[in-house]
């Protein structure tokens, strides 16, 4: 469990933030303003909370904790989530929290939180900013994914993979839009799914899907360079 410190200016004069992307979980949470830009680099689907069991959207970026498979040609991440942008920052009422274990501070690397005069630097504004937009959109994406279930159209996934050095990876507890149920709905629940924005949702996750055997190319590709 994390031990949070409100962010303090004198409390956190020393500490310092490593950039997000040095931190790299396989699926991180997104929301729905974040489709757009997620769609086109990276497979959006849903997985369940351990602790509660709710749906949540998430993108995957790697099959293994710390692997990165949506690098564009320049070598930075073709999309970087809010939720990866606040990483170790959380909200506690109206103020702004930080976990001082979590792998994205020490005293050491990165960048300082706070300036000479105390006031916020520009990676603590960021911080700041990605979990002010996550939070507020963290309820139409929870209407979009209690639409998806009330229309029956969430179906799991399963996504086996084989590579090139004989290794086979299987990830599990995923979930995605299933393309059949959603082209037998009636037409009310079309339109109802269409006047809401929740179609154009629905359809840039099923076609992220193609990311998957993008990412595993890439993948074998990384790993044929190794030989």
């Amino acid at each position: 469990m994390e031990t949070l410190e409100l962010v303090d200016s004198d409390t956190h004069a020393t500490v310092r933030l490593r950039p997000a992307d040095e931190v790299r979980a396989p699926f991180v949470r997104v929301v729905l303003s974040e489709f757009p830009a997620a769609a086109v680099a990276c497979p959006l689907l849903l997985s369940k909370r351990s602790d509660t069991g709710a749906f949540y959207v998430g993108a995957l970026l790697g099959f293994k904790h710390g692997e990165c498979l949506i690098d564009s040609p320049d070598g930075r991440l073709a999309f970087c989530s809010l939720e990866a942008a606040r990483e170790g920052f959380f909200a506690v009422e109206d103020n702004i929290a930080l976990d001082r274990a979590h792998d994205r501070f020490g005293a050491g690397e990165g960048e300082s939180l706070f300036d000479g005069e105390g006031c916020p630097t520009a990676p603590l504004k960021a911080a700041q900013s990605a979990l002010g937009r996550l939070m507020a959109g963290q309820e139409a994406t929870d209407v979009f994914i209690a639409k998806l279930l009330s229309y029956r159209l969430v179906e799991p996934i399963d996504v086996s993979l084989s590579f090139d050095d004989g290794e086979t990876l299987r990830l599990e507890g995923l979930y995605t839009i299933s393309l059949d149920a959603l082209s037998d709905l009636e037409d009310a629940a079309l339109l109802d799914l269409f006047r809401a924005g929740h179609m154009q949702c629905a359809y840039a996750m099923i076609t992220s899907l193609q990311h998957i055997a993008l990412m595993a190319r890439r993948r074998n590709e990384r790993l044929a360079s190794m030989l």
